[in-house]
């Protein structure tokens, strides 16, 4: 077998290697699962779609249970998973009872986005499907029939008025940058995006931050390590402004293209800082939004998508995001 030119772990369990030929092994990843017509504790239904077949973009859709003369329209989320862009799934186990679960507390149409993972799609190329995806949501505004591509689901019941991204980890990265992107491009219809939540978003630096290792330690994090793997190409390395939002050249955070923004932090998780970190340069960017820290104590990073019981801090978690989501 070839050799194993790069290897990331996460808290020393590797999740994926790169040999020299070119071959990628994922060794952690939460099984892929259907969609379901109902799912038996929530109730709530999920179909998968394609949004694209060059490049590949789909998702899977939710919707809450729902009375069969329901006529209000519900709020919209647009949805990126995490998994430091190159493992899991929007049609994971893990994602899917996360989203079951927000679906049903929040009651909102969710869509679930598959964008494609590096190091065999580089970023920006997620970055890019991600936006590909919310354009595509947005196009629902419009009444006109889209070419027979108009969801049904999300023409009869999303509410376009409250449209919503977010995402955990990598995916509240994502969600950062798209909503960055919105505050200067036009989404189809010129639907707004009303809020975003950022749920441990993957924000780094070349510097360590508050209680980030130090020195050599801090080279050999993997969200340090992380970033060279998962877009090589990147300007600045790890202080592109698409990973440090105060890196070189980084436009300032007052265009952010939304009316508010949930941070959500976890005491335990060694992104916490960083998650603190970017609220205050939110705040200090004079953005004329609403922005609010949430933090769990005694948890760690995405503790509530990694649970496999509803505890009480995942109630509480889940009960923070379905208020945001109004």
């Amino acid at each position: 077998m070839a050799s194993i030119t790069k290897e990331l772990a996460f808290k020393g369990f590797p999740f994926i290697r790169i040999y020299q030929d070119g071959k990628v092994e994922r060794l952690i990843e939460s099984p892929h699962v259907p969609p379901s017509d109902q799912d038996p504790e929530t109730g709530v239904s999920s179909k998968d779609i394609t949004i694209s077949h060059n490049p590949s973009i789909s998702a899977r859709l939710y919707l809450p249970n729902l009375p069969q003369n329901q006529t209000q329209k519900l709020p919209i989320l647009v949805y990126f998973h995490g998994g430091a862009f190159c493992i899991e799934s929007a049609f994971s186990l893990q994602a899917h009872c996360f989203l079951n679960r927000l679906v049903s507390e929040a009651q909102v149409a969710a869509v679930s986005v598959e964008y494609r993972l590096a190091p065999e799609n580089p970023l920006p190329l997620a970055y890019e499907d991600s936006w590909a995806a919310l354009q595509w949501v947005a196009s629902h505004s419009n009444n006109q029939e889209l070419d027979g591509k108009k969801d049904p689901w999300l023409a009869k019941f999303g509410d376009f008025d409250r449209l919503y991204i977010g995402g955990d980890s990598a995916g509240g990265n994502i969600a950062h940058n798209l909503a960055m992107k919105a505050g200067f491009e036009s989404l189809c219809g010129d639907v707004k995006i009303l809020g975003a939540f950022l749920s441990h978003p993957y924000f780094w630096g070349s510097k360590p931050i508050g209680s980030e290792p130090k020195g050599e330690d801090f080279e050999k994090t993997l969200e340090y390590k992380a970033w060279d793997v998962v877009y090589p190409s990147a300007p600045g390395g790890i202080d592109n402004p698409m990973v440090n939002p105060a890196g070189e050249g980084a436009p300032s955070l007052a265009g952010l293209g939304c009316s508010k923004l949930l941070m959500c932090v976890a005491s335990k998780d060694q992104l916490r800082d960083r998650g603190v970190w970017y609220c205050d340069l939110v705040r200090e960017s004079g953005w004329k939004g609403e922005v609010e820290l949430f933090e769990v104590e005694g948890e760690d990073h995405c503790f509530h998508i990694f649970s496999e019981t509803e505890t009480e801090n995942v109630k509480k978690m889940i009960k923070r995001l379905a208020s945001f989501l109004v």
